[in-house]
């Protein structure tokens, strides 16, 4: 990668760590489809006056505001709801590198090496670990709905390399028109009219800012540049640079929430990020797409 694209990769890395915290924040304070709703109504407006279309086929915004915005928050929000403290959230989430990297040989015919297979043997070998610890700060449900938004986000990167070149800030928006109604429906479904209003009439300051935050800088800033580096390289050269997330969503857990991991998960965490090296560090320059 280029030194410029080097770090709008780590401006995405400090802006994700830090949205576990504030996802726990907002959670707080609004139910969690309603919290996905409301996140994606400041996604959509007022941007979607002032950005144009892309020129991207109805079908290919649908796929993409179905798996990367709706299926992957309504499973990651309810995941941190049933208990999946913040931090492991960020951790475990990192799966999707993993998945990609699968889906990418698939659908998009990407070749795997050895080194992939390497850095994946040792990142799952991590989150077992971790999965064996469910009732050590965080819940078996919380666990694997966790890595289901995995799996949906890994979706979600395919759909992007086969949208291809395009303005990025468009799509994140345009993408956004998709989640809303059906949130609203599971929230009032699932959550109630009397919850929904308890929670929209006795705001409080810090939800609305975790709402700002997660529109703002987890979705059109961080979705933006994740597409842009998604549509200039190789899947399985970009979805590893995620797994840098956790690393700032730990300490950010374990600065504000106070989170702690035992023993098990600490050595879990590392291997996680050891599969990240071998993945990210054994890439050359000459996977860059021409």
């Amino acid at each position: 990668m280029s030194p410029k694209d080097l770090l709008l990769a780590s401006i995405v890395v400090l802006a994700w760590g830090i949205n576990f915290v504030v996802i726990r924040i907002g959670l707080n304070g609004m139910p969690p489809m309603l919290l996905g709703a409301m996140r994606f109504v400041f996604v959509l407006f007022p941007a979607i006056f002032l950005i144009r279309r892309p020129a991207v086929p109805w079908r290919w915004l649908i796929a993409y505001g179905t798996t990367i915005s709706l299926a992957q928050f309504s499973l990651l929000f309810l995941a941190m709801h049933v208990g999946m403290p913040a931090g492991l959230a960020s951790l475990v989430l990192q799966a999707q590198a993993f998945v990609t990297l699968g889906f990418a040989a698939v659908f998009l015919g990407e070749r795997i090496r050895a080194r992939n297979i390497g850095g994946l043997l040792l990142a799952a070998t991590g989150l077992v670990l971790i999965g064996l610890q469910s009732g050590t700060a965080m819940t078996t449900a919380g666990f694997v709905l966790t890595l289901c938004a995995a799996t949906a986000w890994a979706l979600g990167n395919i759909v992007t390399k086969k949208i291809g070149p395009v303005d990025q800030i468009g799509l994140v928006i345009w993408a956004g028109l998709i989640p809303p109604l059906p949130f609203f429906a599971l929230s009032w479904i699932f959550e109630g009219p009397e919850r929904i209003g308890q929670a929209l009439t006795h705001i409080e300051g810090s939800t609305i800012l975790a709402v700002i935050y997660l529109a703002l800088v987890s979705t059109i800033i961080g979705y933006t540049i994740w597409s842009r580096l998604l549509s200039r390289y190789p899947a399985g050269q970009v979805a590893p640079f995620s797994l840098l997330v956790p690393v700032v969503g730990l300490a950010a857990a374990a600065i504000t929430l106070d989170e702690r991991l035992s023993a098990p998960q600490i050595i879990g965490a590392m291997l996680v990020l050891l599969g990240l090296a071998v993945n990210v560090f054994g890439l050359g320059p000459a996977t860059r797409k021409a």
